[in-house]
């Protein structure tokens, strides 16, 4: 089960740097039973910047889950996979790619960069809503996620 305590948000940092995908997640995610809070960054630098707590994110929450788009500005997702499986610390917290691209060398170049999923985001807002809602049903809630003190 989750490793939250009950009535504890589940912080969630989303890398996707198209607005309309970023509604449409903010949506299944506010629709959805468990409470989080979604944190949003357009780009692979500030994703890492977020995730190694540098310059305009010093304080942010450590994520108890990346969703990533692969095709961003800056760095791209491969590059964030890179340096975050490169540091012992921060690997531990689960990715899960979320992006448009249905290339078979994408999903085998994330999953060999760590990543923990895979979803090809649907071109239907209903069916992106149910995609993103089945993704918080069974990450947030049947799977047990790292806590800090886990990481010891």
């Amino acid at each position: 089960m989750n490793h939250q305590l009950p009535g504890e948000a589940v912080d969630i940092l989303l890398v996707e740097d198209n607005p309309g995908d970023v509604r449409l997640t903010q949506e299944a995610f506010k629709a959805g039973k468990i409470a989080n809070t979604l944190h949003v960054v357009e780009d692979g630098v500030e994703a890492l910047d977020f995730l190694f707590q540098r310059n305009d994110y010093a304080d942010a929450p450590r994520p108890d889950l990346v969703l990533l788009d692969l095709n961003l500005p800056r760095k791209n997702g491969d590059e964030v996979l890179k340096e975050l499986h490169g540091d012992q610390d921060r690997r531990r917290i689960p990715v899960i790619v979320l992006t448009s691209s249905r290339a078979e060398t994408d999903v085998v170049k994330s999953y060999e960069l760590c990543a923990n999923g895979y979803l090809t985001k649907p071109v239907d807002p209903d069916e992106f809503i149910s995609t993103i809602q089945d993704l918080e049903r069974f990450w947030l809630s049947v799977m047990r996620l790292p806590t800090d003190t886990d990481l010891d």
